[in-house]
């Protein structure tokens, strides 16, 4: 299982602490963003990839996983709720339409395995910041809204028993925020960002310099939407590549759309 290391790095001892580690959350089968990103040097010397969920549910799903698993146990795997939706649609369900419908049996069946067997949270111990959960939306769920502007009150209850530092994706958008005494970090997205345009990722650790660096990759996004239109067989990839990669929406359409996603049901808190 690729979180081999992971496991033994989150035993607690002295030299199970990582030094620095590279976040990619929100892939979402974009081969060519995520290229982009395992190239950029300081990807390419961390001591381990973190990957926080939705990493294949796109238009590239089975290239995206094999790149992945060619780099072996420095890639730690973290489970979002679109591994399920590929999982689902694989066997036979998901929702008719959707672009994880499509990609779903496209997998290859030790592929379908790997992603129906990730765990929905990992902790390492990360130089400088200590212990840190990295999960894909918050520890608890793999599917609700936690923003950037959600109330202290939304923040305890969601993290209630994490520790210190947490690093989450799901939403698409990159921020660091503290709230009740906690360090979130997200990463945004690497193939699907909202609000601005490139791959995001995040870098933490290190005993110089920041202990959180969020990042940006710039790449050619219409050479990316041209090929992907040209291999990938979905109805409406060209739709999709304008929707993702050529014009994404902006962090206000985002928000307007999340934060009624973030509240729960007895009441407003987020």
């Amino acid at each position: 299982m690729a979180n081999a290391l992971a496991v033994s790095k989150a035993r607690g001892d002295a030299e199970a602490v990582v030094d620095r580690v590279a976040v990619l959350s929100d892939v979402h089968g974009v081969l060519p963003a995520l290229a982009a990103v395992l190239a950029e040097p300081d990807v390419q010397t961390a001591e381990l990839i973190v990957l926080t969920g939705d990493i294949a549910a796109g238009p590239q799903p089975v290239r995206t996983l094999d790149l992945l698993l060619s780099m072996g146990d420095r890639v730690v795997w973290v489970g979002g709720n679109c591994e399920r939706e590929l999982v689902a649609a694989a066997r036979g369900g998901g929702t008719p339409g959707t672009i994880s419908a499509w990609a779903g049996p496209r997998l290859r069946a030790d592929q379908v395995e790997l992603l129906d067997g990730l765990p929905r949270t990992v902790t390492l111990d990360v130089r400088g910041l200590g212990e840190v959960l990295f999960c894909h939306a918050t520890p608890r769920d793999d599917e609700e809204f936690v923003l950037v502007d959600s109330s202290l009150d939304r923040w305890a209850e969601v993290l209630d028993g994490a520790p210190d530092t947490i690093v989450c994706g799901h939403t698409h958008m990159p921020y660091v925020r503290l709230a009740d005494r906690r360090t979130i970090v997200n990463p945004g997205s690497v193939g699907m960002p909202y609000g601005t345009t490139g791959a995001h990722w995040a870098l933490l650790g290190g005993a110089d310099g920041p202990a959180i660096q969020l990042r940006r990759t710039h790449y050619d996004r219409a050479s990316a939407a041209d090929a992907i239109e040209a291999e990938c067989d979905y109805p409406d990839i060209a739709e999709w590549t304008r929707g993702y990669l050529l014009e994404p929406v902006s962090d206000t359409e985002a928000l307007a759309v999340f934060s009624p996603l973030s509240r729960r049901a007895d009441g407003p808190l987020g």
